[in-house]
């Protein structure tokens, strides 16, 4: 019988002497304290083995402690028919495709978008308790992630009294202690604060209508979390007269002067303003995790009127440190490359599909690990403005990663590679490697070979380009 629903702890105990017992799955009923039932049937758990004779990867222990945290039932089965297979199949891990490590992931993404759902969306609101103040808020979380996110609001608010309240459990801290409580419901809570009308009066003035994607708000803040917020009052007023007020913010908007007859010209002012104010957004940018461990933000650079784009993974380390896109061995590379297939680097546009450097910290070392699906696709807005700006002609994926936040879903460099692919936007997209991956091959022939056929494509690239005008 486990003791709470997130009994990690006596999960793995159980699982462990089970597992070195040889019981199989399907002979294994679990139950929580206070559930219908009992564990094992009732039966006792094997004695604990004077030595551990079972090991598994690290990284299964970090998914099970994250699986355990959802509401599925079958979570404790699931993770137990995982442990057992993994005896047999000590990769099994790596096997994407495998329906079962495909179930658990998808519970372990839900707890973790719930976990970050708490961190957005929990408010505060100050009462008076014997003399003093405590902040108290209503939280409804999916899965049981109220312990594991309490070490987060500790941090954060280290010097303040406050309380959680959800359905299930409350948390208590009062500067020292963490406390643990019933649940309680939304009429234990207050209902709002001094402050708040202050923070509503902010929130409707910096509110920016031409920035309005309704669905994506959707997206990222359900309608179950606007209860608990106060400006979430404002947001159907300021919806329904969002587009009258983009269309007054473009009629002040200064005018760019008229271009030559036949020509492109340079960037107009607008398009100057326009990319200074994301470049700006953008450094302030936390759509992703990846902000916490990076330097800074790498924004893409060069002319905002380039007929080429050219758009690589993420910034590397020394990227990372100067603030700019392909300055380093891989930058290097591009650049010389770019000289012997005789495309003008000047007249291109560098960007990257992540503005973050995603990295592992070894020692004194950052090593690079490349960005998942969800960081690409977080960081996707910023590219789809840099392409709204520039509106260059044609448009380069160099890499897989490249590839898959230009065309919006992933695709292999051998079947795209050399081939023109028309963009939403009206542009040409083509696909090569990044030169990253020319300097980790080991063999200088092959090296060689390589480098030769990444030359040759920008050759035709810079070609293409010329056809295009």
């Amino acid at each position: 019988m486990l003791d709470a629903p997130d009994d990690f702890d006596g999960w793995r105990d159980a699982a462990r002497r089970l597992a070195i017992a040889g019981v199989e799955p399907d002979h294994v009923t679990w139950q929580v304290q206070g559930e219908s039932g009992d564990l094992f049937g009732g039966a006792p758990l094997p004695p604990a083995p004077e030595r551990s004779a079972f090991s598994v990867p690290r990284a299964f222990v970090a998914l099970a402690e994250t699986t355990i945290l959802h509401s599925d039932a079958e979570r404790f089965a699931l993770l137990y028919q995982l442990l057992t297979r993994l005896r047999d199949q000590p990769r099994l891990l790596e096997d994407k495709a495998d329906p079962l490590l495909r179930r658990i992931d998808g519970l372990a993404k839900a707890v973790r978008r719930d976990i970050h759902k708490m961190r957005a969306f929990v408010r505060f609101r100050e009462v008076e308790e014997d003399g003093a103040a405590r902040f108290v808020a209503w939280f409804e979380p999916d899965h049981h992630i109220v312990r594991a996110n309490a070490g987060f609001f500790m941090r954060r608010f280290a010097t303040m009294r406050w309380s959680i309240l959800t359905p299930k459990i409350s948390i208590h801290w009062d500067g020292e202690t963490l406390r643990e409580g019933p649940g309680a419901t939304r009429a234990d809570a207050p209902e709002g604060d001094p402050v708040e009308a202050l923070w509503k009066g902010y929130y409707a003035a910096i509110f920016n209508p031409a920035r309005l994607k309704t669905g994506a708000m959707l997206s990222e803040m359900p309608k179950k979390y606007w209860r608990n917020l106060p400006e979430a009052a404002l947001i159907p007023d300021l919806v329904a007269g969002a587009q009258a007020r983009e269309a007054a913010m473009i009629a002040r908007a200064p005018r760019a002067p008229a271009q030559p007859a036949g020509g492109k010209g340079s960037a107009g002012a607008n398009s100057k303003t326009a990319w200074a104010a994301v470049r700006e957004e953008a450094m302030a940018c936390t759509r992703c995790p990846l902000h916490q461990g990076a330097t800074q933000t790498v924004f893409g650079e060069g002319p905002l009127d380039a007929p080429l784009m050219f758009i690589g993974e993420q910034p590397g380390d020394q990227e990372d440190q100067a603030g700019r896109p392909f300055v380093g061995p891989a930058g290097q590379l591009l650049d010389q490359a770019l000289i012997e297939a005789g495309v003008d680097r000047a007249r291109a546009y560098v960007t990257n599909a992540v503005k973050h450097f995603k990295f592992e910290a070894r020692g004194k070392r950052r090593i690079h690990q490349t960005p998942d699906a969800g960081e690409v696709q977080a960081c996707r807005w910023w590219l789809t403005k840099e392409l709204d700006i520039v509106r260059p002609r044609l448009v380069v994926a160099l890499g897989a990663t490249a590839a898959r936040a230009m065309l919006g879903k992933a695709v292999t460099i051998s079947r795209t590679r050399g081939a023109a692919i028309a963009l939403d936007h009206g542009a040409e997209g083509w696909v090569t490697v990044h030169p990253s991956y020319l300097l980790r091959i080991p063999d200088e022939a092959k090296k060689a070979e390589e480098r030769a056929r990444f030359v040759e494509d920008l050759r035709v690239i810079g070609e293409r380009v010329k056809a295009l005008g």
